[in-house]
């Protein structure tokens, strides 16, 4: 069972990717362009306009898997910023601020940038496949 586990975690990785990563940017979506229930920021509206931009492209690169280990990094920051800055004046813990979102999107952003893409990332078209030479010592084997 363990073996068959392990085999599907890449893949399990990149669908949280992928699924994390969409929540994000429709977050940023619904702020710069008032839809979802939401209304539209105002351009340059700090912090709330950054933060939206920052949802948005960083949502989308790690929906893509395209620098995803960068993006997550760059959108778990502004999603610490948000809790700490906006969320914690109104109370310590998420339950009580309203900053469950931004505490959850923290963290999963922050492993998304410690595990990387997992399967299906974009990334892994644009890599340069290793030599066989490259191959032999990554296995231990001396060139």
């Amino acid at each position: 069972m363990i073996t068959y586990l392990d085999r599907a975690r890449p893949y399990t990785l990149g669908l949280f990717r992928i699924v994390i990563g969409s929540l994000f940017t429709c977050h940023g979506i619904a702020s710069l362009f008032g839809v979802l229930g939401r209304d539209t920021l105002r351009a340059g509206t700090w912090p709330g306009w950054y933060a939206a931009v920052i949802q948005l492209v960083a949502g989308t690169l790690v929906t893509l898997g395209l620098g995803t280990r960068t993006a997550a990094f760059l959108g778990s920051g502004s999603m610490a910023f948000a809790y700490f800055d906006v969320h914690q004046r109104a109370g310590l813990l998420p339950l009580e601020n309203g900053g469950e979102p931004a505490a959850l999107f923290c963290w999963t952003l922050l492993l998304l940038t410690f595990t990387g893409p997992g399967a299906l990332a974009a990334d892994r078209l644009f890599a340069t496949r290793p030599t066989p030479q490259q191959q032999d010592h990554h296995l231990g084997v001396p060139v």
